[in-house]
């Protein structure tokens, strides 16, 4: 049998139909929408509008009758257009997903026992770990450190965004960075708007900075999946992609070391 859509399936919908056009890539709306949605679905209003929006940006999958209207090889995604304005916009890459296929890269634990005991949720969690195990600096290969947790800021065009976390880098050659992290857990899933967003936070906060956009997500085994993009011909790519798993020191075996070692000697 087919599946019982839910209110928000509804209420998207029904926003998405009344301003598509056959063949548009780009479809605009208002969050102010949603209300009125509602009350001719004569469905009742949820009590957290933002919600209907952060479920199809970051967690859900669209109704099938708006996602089968994406023009092919594209899917839709929700996109911040200004204050209180979005747009459906198709494009190739929309939500982020972890390979399955990758090597995974043990690394000592240095998360402090209480910082594990005392973690309120699986985003704080995984900011925690990064912070603690230099996650960052492993993967990007620079040094960084934190600048600013959960950095909400006004940026032209798209109205008032925010990112988990902001870290500022140097290399051996003096060069200096800015990296937005994204992290996410649980049913949560990393979204190309969301990339998007914290690369026109460095564009317009720190544009004498090298910006490396980063995202982390938790997947099954404890293991950290990240992931680095960058915007060729201004569409969101993944530059690379790399899992570890954090484990006690006696865990990390010599034979295993080696392996990583021999990696180091390959490049």
């Amino acid at each position: 049998m087919p599946k019982k859509r839910n209110r928000y399936e509804k209420i998207i919908e029904r926003i998405f139909l009344s301003h598509y056009e056959s063949g548009a890539e780009v479809v605009r709306f208002k969050r102010s929408e949603i209300a009125p949605a509602a009350k001719k679905l004569r469905i009742a209003l949820p009590k957290n509008l933002g919600d209907v929006l952060y479920s199809f940006r970051f967690r859900s999958d669209f109704p099938v009758s708006v996602a089968s209207s994406a023009p092919e090889g594209k899917n839709w995604m929700i996109r911040l257009m200004g204050k209180g304005e979005y747009a459906f916009v198709a494009n190739a890459l929309t939500k982020i997903t972890p390979r399955t296929d990758l090597v995974t890269t043990k690394i000592p634990d240095a998360t402090p026992g209480i910082i594990e005991r005392y973690a309120l949720s699986d985003e704080q969690a995984l900011l925690a770990k990064l912070r603690y195990n230099r996650l960052v600096d492993v993967f990007a290969g620079i040094t960084c450190y934190p600048l600013q947790s959960h950095l909400r800021t006004s940026v032209a065009d798209m109205g008032q965004v925010e990112t988990d976390e902001i870290y500022v880098g140097l290399d051996r050659k003096g060069a200096h960075y800015v990296i937005p992290v994204q992290a996410k857990g649980g049913r949560d899933q990393q979204s190309v708007v969301q990339i998007e967003q914290d690369m026109a936070i460095c564009r317009e906060k720190f544009p004498g900075l090298v910006c490396r956009p980063i995202a982390a997500q938790f997947m099954q085994d404890d293991i950290i999946a990240m992931f680095e993009f960058e915007a060729p011909r201004h569409e969101i790519a993944i530059l690379a992609e790399k899992h570890y798993r954090l484990v006690p020191q006696e865990q990390l075996s010599p034979e295993e070391l080696m392996t990583y070692q021999a990696r180091v000697a390959s490049t």
